[in-house]
């Protein structure tokens, strides 16, 4: 089963009264905060999630700009969502998936059926849906999340990733090169990653290349079916985008969470620059 669905199967489920939580999740790196534009106009009866504060634990010291939650934290926050156990849960955002695969990620895992709104927010209005203004308080739900560490892996396993399967670095080129920092005190990429930038899994309109398509560019590379793959990017936001491609591709892949954030500032790490996977030298 796909972990996409369309404005019209979204729009099915609704008038259908399927029991279905909306998300929206509101978050661009120039812009964390997306409660003001939620206000202005969101899908019916979505609720908004606080990226920065829900779905990150910023008093985890040492693990990057956007540390995971715990489990307790999440259930805490999914309750105020209005989440009950068996609900179909559904995650947009206005900025391609990118906001809303984090949510889709750290859910899934905790064993919620969550999917991300194809195209979005955009999708929707291009298709004449209709926009609620506001804020949405939902009755507070039950839902009991699984606490899991399935799909995650830390610092040193990043490190030693390249030697058994392939370590993507989702960020954009120049940031992978190490040509330009705008965020983290180092540029650069870990050793043996191969950059694999997000955009080339979306289409012009925002919602997600098809699956044949998806695994031609993970194939180009290097990563096809049984291959081991992890993946990383900022501050594990992006990343969890590329986990939904590739499982929309059929291949399970594993999220460095701190992601550059967290290896950039860890005292010793090497640090490799230019196109080329390899070229380790010493942090500075």
């Amino acid at each position: 089963m796909s972990n996409l669905v369309s404005v019209s199967e979204l729009s099915e489920l609704l008038e259908a009264g399927a029991p279905v939580r909306v998300l929206d999740v509101r978050w661009r790196l120039d812009k964390p905060d997306g409660r003001a534009e939620y206000l202005d106009g969101h899908l019916p009866g979505a609720v908004y999630v606080d990226l920065g504060g829900e779905l990150a634990d910023h008093a985890v010291p040492d693990r990057g700009r956007h540390p995971l939650p715990t489990t307790a934290d999440l259930e805490r926050s999914a309750r105020r969502w209005g989440l009950h156990d068996g609900d179909i849960v559904v995650a947009y955002d206005h900025a391609r998936g990118l906001a809303a695969a984090r949510a889709w990620w750290l859910l899934r895992r905790a064993g919620v059926d969550i999917r991300v709104l194809d195209g979005g927010l955009p999708a929707w209005v291009a298709a004449g849906g209709a926009l609620e203004t506001g804020e949405v308080t939902a009755p507070r739900g039950d839902v009991h999340l699984t606490d899991s560490i399935v799909g995650v892996i830390d610092i040193d396993e990043a490190a030693a990733f390249p030697r058994v399967g392939v370590l993507l670095d989702v960020r954009a080129p120049e940031r992978y090169r190490g040509d330009v920092e705008p965020l983290d005190p180092i540029g650069g990429h870990i050793p043996g990653a191969v950059n694999l930038p997000t955009p080339v899994h979306l289409a012009d309109d925002g919602t997600l290349r098809r699956p044949d398509e998806l695994r031609a560019t993970f194939a180009e590379a290097g990563v096809t079916e049984g291959t081991p793959v992890a993946v990383y990017c900022g501050s594990g936001i992006t990343a969890a985008h590329t986990a939904l491609a590739l499982e929309e591709a059929g291949i399970e892949a594993l999220v460095f969470p701190g992601s550059w954030s967290e290896w950039s500032t860890a005292p010793g790490r090497p640090v490799a620059r230019g196109d080329a996977p390899s070229g380790a030298g010493p942090a500075e």
